[in-house]
């Protein structure tokens, strides 16, 4: 059984940095495609960032783009999304997700098999 754990949330003023964790456990190969979604209060789950399995293909909102950045330790099994410049409207709980896509990365929840229990992330004004 899949098991995915997020850690690294926080209060942080607009501006700032955080990075997030998910480190999975249970895992018989590496070479799913991960990713992280969020959800606001009132607002739907949406689609942040996703990574292949080497790391080799990366895939980001429009909103997060150039601002965010995922990453994974295959090794250490573990996926990052090192999160900057941070905005108020940043602020939802964060979700780390398995696929079981290998080469594209899908951005629709429903293709995400395993989830973690989130992490709250606060921006301040």
């Amino acid at each position: 059984q899949v098991q995915l754990v997020e850690s690294g949330g926080g209060l942080v003023q607009a501006g700032g940095s955080l990075r997030l964790s998910c480190a999975a456990a249970g895992l018989t190969r590496s070479i799913y495609v991960m990713g992280w979604f969020r959800q606001a209060p009132g607002k739907e789950r949406e689609f942040v960032a996703g990574v292949t399995w080497d790391g080799g293909k990366t895939s980001y909102a429009d909103s997060v783009k150039g601002r965010f950045t995922v990453s994974r330790d295959n090794a250490k099994n573990t996926m990052y999304l090192q999160v900057n410049s941070l905005k108020p409207e940043d602020t939802a709980v964060y979700y780390c997700a398995m696929s079981r896509r290998i080469a594209d990365i899908p951005v629709g929840a429903r293709e995400y098999a395993y989830w973690g229990p989130g992490t709250q992330v606060t921006v301040s004004s």
